[in-house]
């Protein structure tokens, strides 16, 4: 095992957050060899079946968890109370998300549009590859990609989330694929 590659087992908490509710507790000795590392995004396997990347939550305790959603809960039928075994090491993936096909296709032959979007933090790229990775249709993919690609080029990367959300709607409704937004 390498020095931050550890496995333990934990109860599946409900906390008392307005953001994220159902979470395992780091155990302390991890958080910290995290912390001193300054390692902040990991992969995390589940009871051995379900692998995310994923980052430690802090709550004002001092205290760290990670976060089960419910669609890896109902995968994996976990319940509150259940104990789980999570194995967990650094995510050294570039993004810290896997970059959909669809949308790295579009930034190998749009200069513009790839330097837009590797100008963004991190937590906005992570975003974003969410956004575009998470539809099991390959086409819907491809449709998502191409409003964010036109979209982060039309604001040079002056992301608002409402507005993108807008431009994912424009497109459903009018079925086009790309649409041209007004500059600020």
């Amino acid at each position: 095992m390498k020095k931050l590659d550890f496995s333990f087992r934990a109860e599946l908490q409900q906390l008392d957050s307005g953001v994220w509710y159902y979470a395992v507790r780091v155990p302390d000795n991890v958080a910290t060899a995290y912390r001193e590392a300054k390692t902040k995004r990991i992969e995390c396997t589940v009871n051995e079946v379900h692998t995310f990347q994923c980052a430690f939550t802090p709550v004002k305790t001092g205290e760290y968890f990670i976060n089960l959603n419910k669609e890896i809960r109902t995968k994996l039928r976990i319940q509150l109370g259940d104990e789980v075994t999570l194995s967990i090491r650094p995510d050294e993936s570039k993004y810290g998300l896997p970059m959909p096909e669809e949308f790295q296709a579009l930034l190998d032959i749009d200069e513009e549009g790839s330097r837009v979007f590797h100008s963004l933090m991190a937590g906005k790229q992570r975003t974003l590859l969410h956004l575009i990775g998470k539809p099991k249709s390959e086409e819907i993919r491809i449709k998502k990609a191409m409003v964010v690609n036109e979209y982060l080029k039309e604001v040079n990367g002056k992301l608002d989330f409402k507005e993108l959300n807008h431009a994912f709607k424009d497109a459903n409704r009018t079925n086009c694929l790309l649409i041209q937004y007004p500059n600020p």
